[in-house]
């Protein structure tokens, strides 16, 4: 039986770059698709718990259907594992995202979410993001990108390297890729800066702004930050222990404090 992949994003279903993922990887086997109705970028994991999900059929362009929910990133994947999906899927990708995802950032991201959801249950996921930073790029090369993703899923669903609740964030340079670096997690990708403002009724706002870096790290050449801005695809492998072991030890004094 050919395998089922699960396709979301949190850029919505009208993504060019969903649709690219779409396409390339109905080489693979059967696509089936639920994505936000809207953008959900930055949304993390979350989870709408306040209000009825509702899913519905919505036509593309090209005349193909996929499945639409007012549902978060994370919402869409467990919707298809807990039985929206014809099968529980083999597989989970998630994007294409316009813009990487590095370092740090990641926990704030709804693609990597998506792709943590799927990890989380024990199905082989990956998230995808392609850099747009420096120049304005109104045509991300989705198709690239899409067919790096489906190298990796061939080789994650023939040989399974990663044992389960594990996740790949593969970030996609800008250009023609150098090759691929497994990496670990930068550091600080984005400079962060408060924007005040006055709406036109006198009232104060804030904005949030920054730049992506756009030098490579020096003495970082294992992390996601520096493949990335020197050519490289970057291959993270993530899990959702946060846990601080390095800790343990130096915590176990307070168990004996008197409460």
């Amino acid at each position: 039986m050919a395998p089922l992949i699960l396709l979301t994003n949190d850029d919505g279903y009208l993504s060019p770059g969903l649709h690219a993922l779409r396409r390339v990887f109905a080489e693979l086997g059967e696509v089936w698709v639920l994505a936000p109705e809207k953008n959900w970028s930055a949304a993390s994991r979350t989870r709408i718990f306040h209000k009825p999900l509702r899913v519905y059929s919505a036509q593309l362009p090209d005349g193909s259907i996929v499945h639409v929910t007012n549902g978060s990133p994370s919402d869409c994947v467990l919707l298809a594992v807990l039985g929206l999906a014809p099968r529980r899927p083999d597989l989970v990708v998630a994007g294409i995202n316009a813009g990487a995802n590095l370092g740090r950032d990641v926990t704030y991201s709804g693609t990597v979410s998506a792709a943590m959801e799927g990890a989380q249950v024990g199905i082989h996921s990956l998230a995808l993001s392609v850099d747009v930073t420096g120049e304005p790029e109104e045509n991300p090369d989705y198709e690239r990108a899409a067919r790096i993703a489906l190298r990796l899923a061939q080789e994650l669903l023939q040989n399974q390297p990663i044992p389960p609740g594990i996740c790949l964030n593969v970030n996609v340079p800008r250009g023609v890729p150098k090759g691929i670096k497994i990496t670990r997690l930068g550091g600080k990708v984005w400079t962060e800066e408060l924007v005040r403002g006055k709406d036109p009724r006198g009232r104060d706002y804030f904005w949030f702004a920054g730049e992506m870096r756009s030098s490579p790290p020096e003495g970082e050449e294992d992390t996601d930050i520096w493949a990335v801005l020197s050519g490289y695809v970057s291959v993270t492998p993530l899990h959702l222990d946060l846990t601080a072991y390095e800790a343990w030890e130096p915590l176990r004094s307070l168990e004996r404090l008197d409460l």
